[in-house]
């Protein structure tokens, strides 16, 4: 599939089962997110945790009405229950399957929570020539879970997981200069260097995604990532929730540059 693809084309591809995998590298210049769909009894103690926790939770949308299958203002013809290319089910906090289509599983109880993702500043980094490895190797992004603690709200409550981009030293900072005007995609990296200080173990065993190439004198550049919440979900144990799979998001019609600050 073309990887200049519109999203619009790219969410009917997608309804339609021909893509089914991550999305990093697809429609350039336009917003991704991650998705979290919680019973509303649930929801206004999920939101409290992603107004605390803004780094890893950036809130990008909200569902008007429980059981809303769109997000006003996102995308033009975007149903929530097909236009993700994968989907994690999960009950009681266990992960019970992955699916392409959660038509099946749909309840008039859900409101949906669109939150930022770093795939989004990926073309600007590109477009300052830097080596976006998991774009280069055509793979999806490297992601861990670490020892940095999130602040509570009521049952949700873990540690941070982070995406993870090697850079050479002024590869690096130059990534943080220009991340830094992204705050609702993550913003700047939240570590980079050694990756036991944030409780990483081996950079080549992902909690999700896929291992990239570390080159001589890089250093590892960590973002904090929108899979944290399924952490807090995990933690939480609510009887029934949704979210993307790692890697495969909501790709809407928001351009990026809206989302920079000048």
């Amino acid at each position: 599939m073309s990887l200049k693809i519109s999203p619009v084309e790219l969410r009917h591809k997608i309804r339609r089962g021909e893509h089914n995998s991550n999305t990093s590298g697809f429609c350039h210049g336009y917003l991704q997110c991650n998705l979290v769909m919680l019973p509303k009894d649930w929801a206004a103690d999920f939101l409290k945790f992603c107004q605390l926790n803004q780094k890893p939770c950036p809130l990008i949308s909200v569902s008007e009405n429980p059981g809303d299958t769109h997000l006003n203002f996102l995308a033009e013809d975007l149903d929530l229950r097909t236009d993700i290319p994968s989907y994690r089910i999960f009950k009681d906090g266990v992960m019970t399957t992955e699916v392409n289509d959660i038509t099946d599983y749909w309840r008039d109880d859900l409101v949906t929570f669109a939150l930022g993702c770093s795939f989004s500043f990926e073309e600007s980094l590109q477009a300052d020539g830097l080596d976006v490895r998991n774009i280069t190797e055509q793979v999806n992004v490297p992601m861990y879970r670490t020892n940095i603690a999130c602040t509570p709200a009521g049952p949700f409550n873990g540690n941070m997981v982070v995406s993870m981009r090697p850079f050479v030293a002024r590869d690096a900072i130059r990534a943080i200069q220009i991340c830094t005007r992204f705050p609702a995609v993550h913003g700047a990296p939240v570590h980079f260097g050694d990756p036991q200080l944030i409780g990483i173990d081996d950079l080549a065993a992902t909690d999700y995604g896929d291992a990239v190439t570390l080159k001589e004198h890089e250093q590892p550049v960590f973002w904090a990532c929108g899979v944290t919440p399924q952490v807090a979900l995990e933690q939480a144990k609510p009887p029934f929730c949704i979210t993307h799979s790692p890697g495969c998001m909501l790709v809407t019609d928001i351009p990026n540059s809206r989302l920079a600050l000048m």
